[in-house]
């Protein structure tokens, strides 16, 4: 691993290039090696433990070519697999959304309650409250489970009265609990922002929390050294576990700059089985399919 090295980044499908895009805006001398694990999108309607097994599975992928630093840009990856990233890669920095998403909510305590908008499995982890509830013990947290908007963005009508519709359904409730902050828990949700930001109002804090960890994984390198320097030429690598015209095509509208070389990797070829043993509850893991 050198300053040379890229930076990992992975999700589902096409979100995480809502984390990507900040990254290269951030850091445009950086490498980044992008995988989008679309045979199993989305996510949110998969286990826990299923999601774990991909997780470490496509974050020893990219290790494995060199990353210099992991990005889960997931949030159901974030809420199950980051414990197990540190135990398997201990001399990798591996980072995810939560608590950057918490860290920002914090600056927008005052406002009021906060709501999260989020996949199914998310919501079912519970990760945003507990780590709400860690630095804002006596706010209240309402986590809103929304199925539609990822398949919304896959098939590039974010911009659509379907993702309207969608989107009236899932922030009403919030602002009726008395929500003044919502947190956008899904990477694939900024590209829904318009919509979002249509039902919401002017007067809700809505957090991207891709900006946050952005800004974390820039300290992490600059305090290891690693960062590249300013005139460095950047090499960036896309790779799907789905059809690479569509990650090319919608991934370039996506991430703001053109995709124009996506490689297909598959599950049991090029993305190796990896175990993890939970030492709590002596539970094993495995990324096989």
């Amino acid at each position: 691993m050198n300053i040379n090295s890229p930076i990992g980044i992975f999700d589902s499908g096409l979100g995480g290039l809502s984390v990507a895009r900040r990254i290269l805006e951030r850091l445009p001398q950086e490498s980044i090696a992008y995988v989008a694990d679309q045979a199993h999108v989305p996510y949110g309607e998969r286990s826990p433990d299923e999601i774990c097994g991909f997780a470490l599975g496509i974050s020893d992928f990219l290790i494995g070519r060199g990353a210099k630093l992991v990005i889960m840009a997931c949030n159901m990856s974030s809420a199950t697999a980051i414990v197990p990233a540190a135990d398997l890669f201990p001399g990798i920095p591996v980072i995810g959304m939560i608590e950057a998403a918490a860290r920002a909510a914090h600056r927008t305590a005052p406002l009021g309650a906060i709501g999260v908008l989020a996949t199914k499995g998310t919501v079912s982890t519970g990760a945003y409250t507990r780590s709400l509830a860690r630095v804002l013990p006596d706010t209240e947290v309402f986590e809103q489970p929304c199925p539609r908007f990822v398949p919304i963005v896959e098939q590039g009508m974010s911009d659509s009265p379907e993702a309207d519709a969608a989107a009236r359904e899932y922030v009403t409730p919030l602002l009726e609990s008395g929500c003044r902050t919502i947190i956008l828990g899904c990477t694939h949700y900024p590209f829904l922002i318009g919509a979002i930001r249509e039902i919401a109002g002017p007067d809700i804090a809505i957090i991207d929390p891709a900006e946050e960890t952005a800004i974390e994984a820039a300290n992490i390198l600059l305090d290891a050294g690693l960062l590249n320097p300013p005139h460095a030429e950047p090499v960036h690598a896309y790779f799907t576990t789905g059809a690479p015209g569509q990650l090319a095509e919608l991934g370039s509208r996506f991430l703001g700059t053109p995709i124009s070389s996506v490689s297909q990797i598959s599950w049991g070829l090029e993305l190796r089985a990896i175990e993890w043993q939970d030492k709590t509850v002596g539970r094993t893991i495995s990324s096989a399919l």
